[in-house]
């Protein structure tokens, strides 16, 4: 069985403009004289690949640690896309009973092709760029999908991962009551 690993390096990760990058500080360091190594972390929930939740862009939404796990472990589409996916690019490219899809390229999805996803009642779409959405606007794709509850796994990478069906692990960190959370994405060859 081939496994891939779709997860970004958390330390050397892609990190959304605006948004605090990633640090990890030693606090305890064998080659110092110390029994052991710990390292402490400073980060976004939306730093490298992660997982948003309606609570991102919803006061009330689900917080990533209610989402149901269903939704991010289970068989995903891998679909090749360059450019702005719209409505008929949705149609032409998911076969009718995918419920993960993830998109291999510099997708950008519009509103139009959020509003597809919902009526297909996808429950995941993931993507290689660090927002669903066009980066300069991204908030009308976001709101979109997460008001359906659509998980949203965004910074995979998904390079040498031929289109095809596979079984999607990504299920987020459990952080109580967060908007997101990073994630150790995989990909299992069925």
């Amino acid at each position: 069985m081939k496994i891939y690993d779709i997860s970004q390096e958390l330390f050397s990760c892609v990190v959304f403009p605006g948004d605090p990058a990633p640090k990890k500080d030693t606090v305890l360091s064998i080659e110092n004289g110390d029994n052991c190594n710990l390292t402490s972390l400073s980060m976004c929930a939306h730093n490298g690949t992660h997982v948003d939740a309606p609570y991102h862009f919803y006061r009330d939404g689900r917080t990533i640690d209610a989402l149901e796990l269903e939704k991010v472990i289970g068989t995903a589409q891998v679909v090749s896309f360059d450019g702005e996916l719209t409505a008929a690019d949705v149609r032409r490219l998911l076969m009718p009973d995918t419920k993960r899809v993830l998109f291999r390229g510099r997708t950008v999805i519009t509103l139009d092709a959020a509003e597809e996803l919902n009526r297909r009642e996808i429950w995941l779409v993931g993507v290689e760029s660090q927002t669903v959405g066009p980066e300069d606007a991204p908030q009308e794709v976001h709101f979109e999908l997460l008001g359906q509850e659509v998980v949203l796994l965004e910074g995979i990478r998904l390079n040498g991962v031929p289109e095809g069906t596979y079984l999607l692990n990504a299920a987020p960190v459990n952080l109580g009551g967060a908007d997101g959370a990073p994630c150790r994405a995989v990909l299992l060859e069925l």
